[in-house]
């Protein structure tokens, strides 16, 4: 490999955790479009609805990620809004993290959440959870 190779090849190295992860949320995707998770049991029951009759935060999360990638938002946020806030959070999250590792920030991380940070996100599921049970946001529930 000659001098001029070595910056090429150095971005290579620094954009392949950002490729792997994009690679698996993509593979991940196409899963959910191939193999419809809108028949009942399709990939298996919640534990938490099956023990309580309530949907967890996450219920409805992988149909609204079918729907995603058939390009029905409105059907997505019928099926969990907060799981389709969390794909856009995700992919801006990439695009930043992948644009960070190009522009040479090796160090640069994906997500990096301070305990407080962490703990804003469990309860945002949490009160999320509880609403959507809630007759003021039962249009939320799957």
């Amino acid at each position: 490999m000659s001098h001029a190779d070595a910056p090429a090849a150095s971005a290579g190295r620094a954009l392949a955790a950002p490729a792997l992860a994009a690679g698996l949320g993509l593979g991940a995707a196409a899963l959910l479009h191939v193999h419809d998770p809108h028949g009942s049991g399709s990939y298996g029951f919640c534990p938490f609805l099956s023990l309580t009759g309530l949907p967890c935060p996450g219920c409805g999360g992988l149909r609204a990620v079918n729907d995603l990638t058939r390009g029905d938002v409105v059907a997505a946020l019928s099926s969990n809004a907060l799981a389709v806030l969390l794909v856009a959070a995700a992919v801006v999250l990439w695009c930043v993290w992948a644009v960070r590792r190009a522009s040479g920030d090796t160090t640069a991380r994906m997500v990096s959440l301070s305990t407080t940070s962490g703990a804003a996100v469990l309860l945002a599921f949490g009160v999320f959870g509880l609403f959507r049970i809630t007759p003021w946001g039962a249009w939320l529930a799957p």
